[in-house]
Formats: structure tokens, sequence, C-alpha cells
């Protein structure tokens, strides 16, 4: 990341300096994300018509970044944004190594659906095989930050 978006992050968290007092809130963040996660592996595993990969795919996504969430709010950060790449920068920036090899599986999520720009909003739904992927590094993501969460 750098040096001007450091700041950046920093003073969107409201903190003048990084502090290490949780923000209120990371709980409720980590039960959601571990809930979405739980929607989506059943509905993966029964194979349910209703949920089509598209709908799969923003579950997995939603329950990754609830989970990346709460791990950042329990050691008070905040990311700049929310997409995949805005969220493993914040990891990396003031958690090194917590997803460690996992950043760059986690940012090809965003290839999937890019809608912060009507002009070059595009959503190319993953195939069911991709789905399968994408729930295993949702699950290595999950076990990463229980596992962080406990020890903080």
């Amino acid at each position: 990341m750098s040096e001007s978006r450091k700041g950046v992050i920093a003073s969107l968290a409201g903190f003048p300096a990084p502090g290490s007092e949780p923000i209120k809130g990371w709980e409720e963040f980590l039960r959601e994300g571990n809930q979405f996660l739980a929607t989506a592996n059943n509905a993966y595993a029964q194979r349910k018509e209703a949920f089509t990969t598209a709908i799969l795919y923003n579950l997995v996504a939603m329950a990754i970044e609830k989970l990346i969430m709460a791990l950042l709010m329990k050691s008070g950060k905040l990311p700049y944004n929310h997409t995949m790449h805005d969220l493993v920068e914040a990891i990396d920036e003031f958690l090194p190594g917590e997803l460690a090899e996992l950043g760059e599986e986690l940012k090809g999520l965003d290839g999937f659906q890019d809608i912060c720009d009507l002009e070059s909003y595009s959503i190319s739904p993953p195939t069911m095989e991709q789905i399968g992927g994408m729930l295993t590094l949702a699950l290595e993501v999950q076990a990463r930050v229980m596992n962080s969460v406990i020890d903080r």
C-alpha cells in the first residue's frame, strides 16, 4: 500500500493514530460472517435450485467480508473500503501475516463482480466448481479469523 493511502486508512478509522481498542460491533460482524458462510455451505452442499452461482458467490463474499471486518474491528482498525483488494490491503497493513498466502486468491474474487462504477458495471457469475473453491477459501479465512480473535 502506498504511503499516501496509509494515512487515509488511519483517518477514516477515526483514530488520530492506529489504536488497538476493539471497535464496537465486531462480534456482530463475526456472527454474521459465520451465518453467511453456513448458509452458503449448506445451499452448495444441498444444490438447492434457488441458490444460483451468483447468489452463492454473493453469500461467500459477504461471509468473507464480515469475517475480515470482524478481525480488523477487534484489532481497532478499519479498511479504506470493502472490496476484497481493500480488505486484504488492510489486513496486510495492520495485521501482517494473518491471511498469509490467501491474499491473491481473495483479491481474485473481485473479478466476478465490479459494481462500483456505473459506467463499467460488470458481473460474471462463477461456475459451481468455482463456488466450491470459494467455499474452501472462505472456510480457511473463517478458521484463521476465529483463531485470531480468540488469541487477541
